[in-house]
């Protein structure tokens, strides 16, 4: 697992790889909610993560201790932002909210980023930019509410969708201030080091559920395989190719890509049970991949 390797890979096909990942994470997440408590789940994806990746980067951690030293904060604020809040929120609010809900909270995230960058790195989105966060917008509405805008009557939030609210604020607020890592943080060295601080962040959590709240994860197949598959894809891989692709498209650019999720996360729904895709899928899917293409063009001037 070297930094190089992802030079010869296109940074749009790591985010496409990456919102996958995290749409199988989401439906996953949502389809054990009952089965596998949520400080556990995110709890073990991060330690046994964790313990994956240290054999890979301890080098990495050992080169750079010096510069985390001058960046202990930032550093420590992007493991609780993207590892520690981020995933257990989700988990969490998955508990009480539906996933239509929750993978329409995901949709408001790149408009988050676009503000954050705007006020905390000065990147001025561009027109393009803003109509392509809209139309992309506008097509994961019309696959959210099957073409049927009196679907979104129906609608009703809960406590659960303010928590995943908050989440999607705290990876927006990640994404951004990954911009202001030194150079030499950036890649594997960041991705060691957010991954250790994060799952020690988690574990006053998980504590607390399990003994506080008596509430243990079961040890069973269906338990074991969800921190096997939330370890590997959705963290690891994932964690690595977002990192790489905000460091070479930015926080705009990058954020648009979230917009994927709800489009991934039906699509595997519709695999996995057999359900048929209608014509306000395709529609909607036409308008998020013309959005990414609007919000991502760059002008020759550029």
């Amino acid at each position: 697992m070297t930094h190089s390797v992802l030079d010869r890979v296109s940074p749009y096909l790591l985010l496409i790889l990456t919102t996958l990942f995290w749409a199988g994470n989401f439906n996953l997440a949502r389809a054990v909610s009952t089965q596998v408590p949520p400080m556990s789940l995110s709890y073990w994806r991060w330690t046994i993560a964790a313990l994956l990746l240290l054999p890979f980067v301890w080098k990495h951690l050992i080169a750079t201790w010096n510069i985390f030293k001058k960046n202990w904060l930032l550093v420590s604020a992007l493991a609780l932002l993207g590892v520690t809040g981020f995933n257990s929120l989700v988990y969490l609010g998955l508990q009480t909210t539906t996933a239509i809900n929750g993978v329409l909270m995901q949709s408001v995230c790149p408009i988050f980023i676009i503000i954050l960058a705007t006020f905390l790195l000065g990147e001025r989105a561009t027109g393009l930019q803003w109509l392509g966060i809209i139309t992309s917008l506008l097509g994961v509405v019309i696959i959210l509410v099957r073409g049927d805008i009196q679907v979104l009557k129906t609608l009703s939030f809960t406590y659960g969708d303010l928590i995943l609210l908050v989440a999607v604020l705290s990876w927006a607020l990640y994404t951004v201030l990954l911009r202001k890592l030194p150079a030499a943080l950036k890649g594997l060295p960041i991705l060691g080091y957010t991954i250790v601080l994060g799952s020690m962040m988690i574990l006053p959590l998980y504590l607390y559920e399990t003994y506080a709240l008596n509430h243990p994860m079961p040890i069973t197949w269906v338990s074991m395989g969800s921190i096997a598959y939330v370890a590997i894809f959705p963290s690891l891989l994932a964690y690595w190719f977002w990192n790489y692709a905000t460091a070479k498209l930015g926080a705009g650019r990058t954020g648009q890509f979230t917009h994927l999720i709800p489009v991934f996360g039906l699509t595997i729904a519709t695999l996995l049970l057999g359900e048929r895709l209608y014509s306000f899928h395709w529609l909607g899917g036409a308008l998020v991949a013309l959005g990414l293409v609007l919000s991502n063009w760059k002008s020759k001037a550029a």
